[in-house]
Parts: structure tokens; C-alpha cells; sequence
């Protein structure tokens, strides 16, 4: 009961940072699913169930913040298909072809763009309103498909989602608003989580009863991140995401030098 008490917390806390920041949530999920239980004197979680209940996770945030979103008229469907179509054939070819490369040379390249993306953040970018038009959205389809292409297949590569790094190109490069970056790589997260959850349910790798607690705590969670990031200014989010952007890439760091 403890276990279901400790997961249904830490589904608290990144139900809400997905829906306030437009991420999955994986890169906070799993670090907390695989040091807190221990710190607590409870069992530690192997990493293929971390993995599946991280799947599941995103999926909820995902699902539920994307919702909210939209609602708000924060999500472009055409950014979200164009995007969403790349991203997820790219990590599948990613994913396929990760044997034949050398993951520590990758690693290093997906730390370089993470911490370069949280830096993005950071920079004032002149495109950017707080209350912008969805339906006016104009944006470059090359550039949109480069972005998810790359990002979906070096994420393939490295193993990772690689989601995170998404909301940075897709407002300094494709020039997204950032409101409607956010949303829409609600939307885009989704699809790619739909895929990852199929595959892990079909090969037994979701612990069923330990997703309870996170289906009923993310989904009301995320729901509340993305009306409290209606409220928060665009400012004030690009700093929250530029923080937990460089805390990935500080992670890929450390798994690089130990």
C-alpha cells in the first residue's frame, strides 16, 4: 500500500509539470520511480517496470493536458500531424538502427542539444505573444519536418523521447508561439506515447496494478498544469522549461561519465 501511496504522489507532481510545461513527463517519472521507493525503505523498482509505468505516465499527462489545451485553443492540429507523423517514423528508424552506432558518441550529441535547448529557452524570441491566434498559425513545413525528423530520430538512437527538446526548436526555429508550442507537444507526445504503450502491453512489460495510482492522480494533475499554465506568463514557462532541460542534459552527463 505504501508503493501505491508514494507512485500516486509522484504522479501528482508530474501530472501537473506535464500539463503547466507541455512535456510527457518522463524525464521527471522515471529518475523519482527509480530513487524514491529506496529513499523511503521501500523496493526498488526495476528499470523495465519504471519504463512501463513511465509509458503509461506520459500517456495519462499527455492525454488529459492536451485536453486542457485545446479546450484553450493552444493546440494546432496540422503542427500536431505534421510533427507527430515525423517524429514517430523517424524514432521508429532510430530505433532500429541504434545497434549499428556508437551510444556513448549519441549520448553526447543529446546531452550538447539539451543543454544548447535550455540555453533557447532562455533567449527573448521576437514572435512570441502571450495570448496568441491558433487559427492564423503560419509556420514552415520544412522546418517543422526537419525538426521532428531529427529529434525523432536521434531520440530513436539514444533510446530517449527526446520530447522536451521539441518546445525549444519549435520556437526559436519553426518560430511557434510559445503557448501553442506547449500544447501541441502535448499532442504530439501523445501519439508517439499511443506507440510505446501498444508495444510494452503487447510484450508484458507494464506492471497493471501499479498504474492505478498514476492514472487517477495524473490525469486530474495535468488537467490543473495546463489551466494554471494558461495563467503563468510565457516568460515565466520558458524559465520553468530551460530548469528541467538542463536538469536531462546534467543526467545524460552523469550516465556519460560513470
Amino acid at each position: 500500500m505504501e508503493l501505491y501511496l508514494v507512485i500516486g504522489v509522484l504522479g501528482l507532481v508530474t501530472g501537473f509539470l506535464s500539463g503547466l510545461l507541455g512535456i510527457g513527463g518522463g524525464i521527471i517519472m522515471a529518475p523519482l520511480l527509480l530513487y524514491v521507493p529506496p529513499l523511503v525503505g521501500l523496493k526498488p523498482l526495476t528499470m523495465q517496470c519504471v519504463a512501463g509505468l513511465t509509458i503509461v505516465q506520459g500517456l495519462a499527462s499527455c492525454l488529459s493536458g492536451a485536453f486542457v489545451h485545446k479546450r484553450m485553443r493552444f493546440v494546432s492540429n496540422q503542427l500536431s500531424i505534421c510533427m507527430g507523423s515525423a517524429i514517430f517514423l523517424f524514432a521508429v528508424i532510430g530505433g532500429a538502427g541504434s545497434k549499428f552506432v556508437s551510444n556513448t558518441l549519441l549520448l553526447f550529441i543529446f546531452a550538447c542539444l539539451a543543454f544548447t535547448a535550455s540555453i533557447c529557452m532562455l533567449l527573448p524570441v521576437s514572435h512570441d505573444i502571450e495570448m496568441p491566434n491558433v487559427s492564423g498559425l503560419e509556420f514552415s513545413r520544412f522546418r517543422a519536418l526537419t525538426t521532428a525528423s531529427g529529434v525523432g530520430l536521434l531520440g530513436g538512437l539514444v533510446g530517449q523521447g527526446g520530447s522536451f527538446i521539441l518546445i525549444p526548436l519549435m520556437t526559436s526555429y519553426v518560430q511557434i508561439p510559445t503557448r501553442i508550442a506547449i500544447g501541441t507537444n502535448l499532442a504530439i507526445v501523445l501519439l508517439s506515447s499511443i506507440a510505446g504503450f501498444i508495444g510494452k502491453s503487447l510484450t508484458g512489460q507494464i506492471e497493471w496494478l501499479l498504474t492505478i495510482p498514476i492514472i487517477l492522480t495524473v490525469m486530474p494533475a495535468a488537467a490543473m498544469g495546463g489551466l494554471v499554465s494558461c495563467k503563468v506568463s510565457i516568460i515565466h514557462l520558458r524559465r520553468l522549461l530551460a530548469i528541467l532541460i538542463a536538469m536531462a542534459a546534467f543526467r545524460t552527463w552523469i550516465s556519460l561519465l560513470c
